[in-house]
């Protein structure tokens, strides 16, 4: 992509003769953020000179009326996009019967592929670029606090357009991640045919469990259980099955085949004859450099932010990488942790194991056996259509009017999912935020209507954050940490919905607890994700294989440092289980972030209503994180107030 030989000076004395000097500033800035993307193709001096005099907006009110068409067109453009490619992939995220082959290929099409190439073609790119001025992140961090709405707009407008990758670089990032996804959303464990090594059977029948959601969710749901330890062993030796690519390939959501993960051996389920286990092969290492190379592609088009790292943290996060790294060891490495972990051995009445990284005991939903939720959730919710409509009596209890909790569900849409579940927001008004969840033909299981709840809270988040924006171009949140937050808020009740809580002096102190340790064992998982892609960067040739034993090592490292000396026991692997390092691109920290936002925005709830204050902030939109936060509970993002909470637990519990 050959850049155009251009004269810029030349273009601005023009301009500045023509408009006067006092649009000198904007004139210097447009013409030169214009020039740095405009290519050979685009045309040479004369067609630059002739647009930017043609395109160069000097009258105020026109201007702003151009910014308000902006605001309007790429509301269409990108919602009808995203319409089209959610209706492309139903058949990959909905449970609405076998894929067909075509099906994968119609997912993996991109609408937005080439509609940042088109508005550069068509000028449309061009004329924000030379109109509105692009901040630098430290200059968002430094000014934003005291912009209007309307400069926060202009300033999120003109990133759009800040880089140029071609249409055919985008689609293969598209592809790429439609294939993990696709790879993760049916990576299915039946454990009833999960054998013990003397035979034994030890999960129910029809258990199907994802991974690694499924997995981690089954084995917290066993600390309820008297007789449940040694499932929760089983569980784990399957997780470092499919970390180290050991797993036999024959038992991934295939319920015709017996798997003793001990000694790893496979049976079939009909005959009980012993085959050949023949392992994964590094499929998993591979779907994560697919992603990787891909994105790696896109790095030359981004002179700012030059890898993919860079972007997630300044562009996506907006919070520079070091600044994160160290809130997420500020929590790993705090005292407090092995305080906790002490805590938990007594009420476990045994050492630590490295799956009590899940412990779930300091959840009121501890004391409540799993089958009698399970019955109550499937009894209230048989299937979609059932929590579909009682969307407004959920929200309701959530603090909402019953106007508001009518108008939320109108604009939220329950699908049967084929994965774990999940929210997926809309990009225009006139469309519906759509809430995914698994409902088996039994009815929906308790962790099933956990993860539901926390599926609404992003979706009444997305709602909110869209169809009460000022400016569509300030739609949604900072980041994705803080969609998790109201989501982490959501899940947080779930009991509460069930009419299941009572009233319990040490409530505070346990959430307290159970909330820093959920932040400490997620802060690892998204260290190492960090650690992973600096790898993939530092080795960028690398083969699956080597990419495995990285991977491996890196989660060692990262535990031996962190949690070895809280559990007493090395080179542990499971901080590498999380199924978004695999297909979500850097994802993980975010739920870190997540759960400290979380901590924040609950304390500054504690004598509001959760209604009222959420609509208020998401009506703050896509401002940084650190001016949301100052905005929405009054002081900056710190795990500070939530490491001390837990100190403080830990005493008040221990008495």
């Amino acid at each position: 992509m050959k850049r155009a030989n251009l004269d810029t000076k030349k273009v601005i004395a023009e301009l500045k003769a023509k408009f006067g000097d006092e649009q000198s500033d904007r004139i210097e800035k447009g013409v030169t953020q214009a020039a740095q993307l405009w290519r050979a193709e685009d045309g040479g001096q004369k067609e630059f000179a002739q647009f930017c005099e043609t395109q160069f907006i000097a009258d105020e009110k026109k201007l702003s009326q151009t910014f308000l068409r902006f605001d309007k067109n790429l509301e269409q453009i990108d919602g009808l996009n995203l319409e089209m490619q959610r209706t492309l992939q139903e058949p990959m995220h909905l449970d609405i019967g076998p894929m067909l082959p075509v099906d994968m290929l119609f997912a993996s099409y991109d609408p937005f592929a080439h509609v940042s190439e088109d508005l550069f073609k068509t000028k449309v790119a061009f004329t924000a670029l030379l109109n509105f001025p692009l901040y630098s992140l430290q200059e968002r961090l430094e000014f934003g606090p005291n912009w209007t709405r309307e400069q926060w707009a202009q300033a999120r407008l003109v990133q759009r357009f800040e880089s140029r990758a071609p249409g055919e670089v985008q689609q293969k990032i598209s592809t790429a991640l439609v294939t993990a996804d696709n790879y993760i959303s049916n990576y299915n464990i039946y454990m009833h045919h999960l054998l013990t090594p003397d035979g034994k059977r030890i999960f129910p029948e029809g258990l199907r469990l994802i991974s690694h959601w499924g997995l981690r969710d089954e084995l917290k749901s066993q600390y309820a259980k008297k007789d449940g330890l040694l499932r929760q062993r089983m569980i784990k030796r399957v997780m470092e099955h499919i970390i180290n690519q050991t797993i036999p390939a024959a038992v991934i959501d295939n319920p015709k085949i017996d798997w003793n993960p001990e000694d790893n051996t496979i049976f079939d389920a009909e005959s009980g004859e012993k085959l050949k286990a023949e392992p994964e092969a590094d499929v998993r290492y591979q779907r994560l450099l697919d992603v990787f190379r891909a994105e790696k592609k896109a790095d030359p088009f981004f002179p700012q932010t030059p890898t993919f790292i860079a972007r997630r943290f300044e562009t996506d996060r907006e919070i520079p990488e070091k600044q994160f790294e160290e809130l997420l060891i500020s929590v790993v490495s705090s005292p407090v942790a092995k305080e906790v972990g002490r805590l938990i051995e007594k009420r476990l009445g045994r050492p630590l194991e490295p799956f009590d990284i899940w412990y779930d005991g300091f959840k009121s939903r501890g004391v409540y056996d799993e089958a009698y939720l399970d019955k109550i959730v499937g009894r209230r919710y048989p299937n979609v259509k059932a929590f579909q409509k009682d969307l407004p009596y959920i929200l309701r209890n959530l603090g909402f009017s019953p106007e508001k909790a009518a108008f939320l569900s109108s604009k939220i849409v329950v699908d049967p999912s084929r994965g774990a579940g999940h929210a997926w927001g809309a990009e225009r008004r006139e469309d519906n935020a759509h809430l995914r969840t698994r409902i088996p033909e039994t009815g929906m299981k308790y962790k099933g209507f956990n993860i539901a709840i926390h599926e609404l809270g992003h979706c009444v988040e997305q709602v909110f954050s869209l169809n009460e924006m000022d400016y569509v171009l300030l739609q949604g949140v900072p980041n994705t940490a803080f969609t998790e937050a109201f989501a982490f808020v959501f899940q947080s009740r779930d009991l509460k919905l069930l009419g299941l809580t009572k009233a319990d002096p040490k409530a505070e102190y346990l959430k307290a607890l159970d909330t820093f340790w959920s932040t400490y064992e997620i802060a690892g998982v998204g260290l190492v994700d960090m650690r992973i892609w600096r790898w993939m960067y530092d080795h960028p040739k690398a083969t699956p294989a080597e990419l495995k034993q990285a991977t491996i090592q890196i989660a060692k490292d990262v535990w031996n440092e962190f949690y070895a000396p809280v559990f007493g026991v090395k080179d542990q692997i499971l901080l590498a289980i999380y199924s978004h390092i695999i297909d979500a691109e850097l994802y993980t920290p975010d739920y870190s972030l997540g759960y400290i936002i979380m901590f924040q925005i609950e304390n500054y709830l504690k004598d509001k209503n959760l209604a009222v204050e959420m609509e208020r902030m998401c009506r703050l939109g896509s401002i940084t994180p650190s001016a949301w936060m100052e905005a929405a509970v009054g002081g900056p993002i710190s795990a500070e107030a939530l490491v001390s909470a837990a100190g403080e637990a830990v005493k008040k519990i221990s008495d």
